[in-house]
């Protein structure tokens, strides 16, 4: 399998998703602005997002898909889809039971997560109407495990764009109707989340048929015992419990921002969360695509006593990310305002929130490189089935964190918060590659210097075409003149990928050289 090929398919979908998600988040400011309404519907919506961490993406797909690929490369097809159903029935019973109590207890959860709210029955009633999202994107998380096990890796990463799509109709077609009833708008929102995944969990299925792995969930006590019992859900939960205190290390430090970050003011949470979103394109397009590439084949790697592949495809995931991820890095530094009131300032959002969402942007781009860096190395562990280390440094990290926001709040508020997240990325990601190169997994294969040294220039050179952008457009100042300022936004990023690609061009590099069988 050409690993470029297979990553670049997941990005291109990523990015899908992502333009997608741009274009909801246009609609949202629009409509919604960055008030009081926002921030609850963002805390509610964090809520589901945070347990998913849990079930879903974060610590059950560290345990699951290594388990999986080992499985699947030791004892073959049909052993491993036993495994599976055993595993989608186990998970499928606790989500029952986490969603019943989370709709329960909404109220305390949501005074735990923010209560400083100004529209906290809002944030409640919003709690309620999403928590049953986390048990549809749980299972579409399983879904989509078992499809890049199989290398099917199209469906699993198309499948946010249903979601994006879901929540934009929600707030066109849903939000009228909710304030024609006498109830708030951004009640619309909330619902489309739902909807969206319904939609993402139901579009998997055909492709777990046609892959003939679709998860077979057993109802009742004796099977859910039986299940139990499988070897394969005993490996996967004994990877999970170290993995879960790593990710709820995580999740903990998203709590206490958010705490604080609802103490600063109407419109914190929702400046975050806007800068958040355009900190995650990047992020995704490549940390999540290259990572979903890595885990499965790093930890096939590992099965067959491979090292030379092992190191290897950690070397061209590396690379990969310098490339790309120094230069959106830089571009957040030096080009947010123009990002952020290009895409948001109309309707409700006006100059003062361009401003705030991008001085948060700034603190982001400031690790945006540990942020997408953790995601490559990280799986160089989880292959390993070593999850032990990345949680002991992931406890630390946060540690580290909130002791920088005791720092950098007081002096840039909400965006210190961004500021804190971005710079422990970066700890964590040197840490991680320092526990690599030391344990010999990782051994930087010959030209990383001029790599280096090339990328560094062609990224100061683009750095400052988009310096020259930023200081010399007013941006915020051409609002009412979208076409215009969107030529000028598309034009800047054109001369600036332009000249970073022409400069590598010049050193040397070619498409080809990242292209890597695994």
């Amino acid at each position: 399998m050409n690993l470029l090929r297979a990553a670049s398919t997941i990005s291109l979908f990523t990015l899908a998703s992502r333009v997608t998600g741009l274009a909801r988040d246009v609609v949202v400011a629009s409509a919604f602005g960055a008030g009081a309404s926002l921030d609850a519907f963002n805390v509610a919506f964090r809520i589901p997002n945070l347990l998913r961490r849990l079930f879903g993406e974060g610590a059950f797909t560290q345990a699951f898909v290594p388990a999986l690929a080992a499985a699947r490369a030791g004892e073959g097809d049909e052993p491993t889809r036993r495994m599976v159903d055993a595993v989608a029935t186990v998970l499928f019973c606790v989500l029952v039971v986490t969603c019943v109590v989370g709709v329960i207890a909404a109220p305390l959860v949501v005074w735990l997560m923010a209560s400083g709210l100004a529209h906290f029955d809002e944030a409640v009633v919003m709690t309620r109407i999403m928590f049953p999202y986390i048990g549809l994107i749980s299972l579409v998380s399983l879904s989509a495990g078992v499809l890049n096990t199989w290398r099917r890796f199209a469906v699993p990463a198309a499948t946010p764009v249903l979601l994006n799509v879901a929540m934009v109709g929600g707030v066109w077609a849903l939000s009228p109707l909710f304030e024609r009833w006498g109830l708030p708008r951004i009640y619309g929102y909330a619902v489309g989340v739902m909807i969206g995944g319904v939609l993402q969990l139901a579009v998997q299925i055909p492709a777990l048929i046609k892959a003939g792995c679709l998860p077979r969930i057993r109802l009742g006590f004796a099977a859910l015992g039986e299940a139990w019992r499988h070897p394969g859900v005993r490996q996967v939960m004994r990877q999970m419990a170290p993995a879960l205190l790593g990710v709820s290390v995580a999740q903990i430090s998203v709590l206490i921002n958010t705490q604080i970050a609802s103490h600063q003011g109407v419109g914190a949470v929702s400046w975050l969360d806007y800068a958040s979103r355009l900190m995650e394109f990047p992020t995704a397009l490549l940390g999540v695509a290259v990572g979903a590439v890595l885990i499965p084949q790093l930890s096939a790697a590992r099965a067959r006593e491979d090292a030379a592949a092992y190191s290897g495809m950690l070397d061209w995931g590396l690379r990969l990310t310098l490339m790309l991820a120094l230069p959106c890095s830089v571009a957040l530094l030096v080009f947010p305002e123009a990002l952020v009131a290009t895409l948001f300032q109309r309707g409700q959002f006006d100059a003062l929130a361009v401003g705030k969402t991008a001085l948060a942007l700034r603190g982001y781009g400031c690790g945006l490189l540990g942020l997408i860096g953790v995601k490559i190395l990280a799986p160089g562990f989880y292959a390993r089935q070593d999850l032990r280390t990345p949680v002991t440094i992931a406890v630390v990290v946060l540690v580290l964190t909130q002791a920088m926001n005791l720092v950098f709040v007081p002096l840039f508020g909400h965006a210190g918060l961004a500021l804190s997240v971005g710079l422990g990325a970066l700890i964590n990601a040197v840490w991680l590659f320092v526990g690599l190169r030391r344990g010999g997994w990782f051994k930087p294969e010959p030209g990383w210097g001029r790599f280096a040294l090339a990328i560094g220039i062609a990224t100061a050179l683009m750095g400052g075409l988009l310096y020259l952008a930023q200081t010399r457009i007013d941006w915020a100042g051409l609002a009412g003149r979208e076409w215009l300022r969107m030529g000028w936004l598309a034009a800047s990023l054109g001369a600036a990928a332009v000249l970073y690609f022409a400069v590598l061009g010049l050193a040397g590099f070619r498409p080809r050289d990242f292209s890597r069988r695994g």
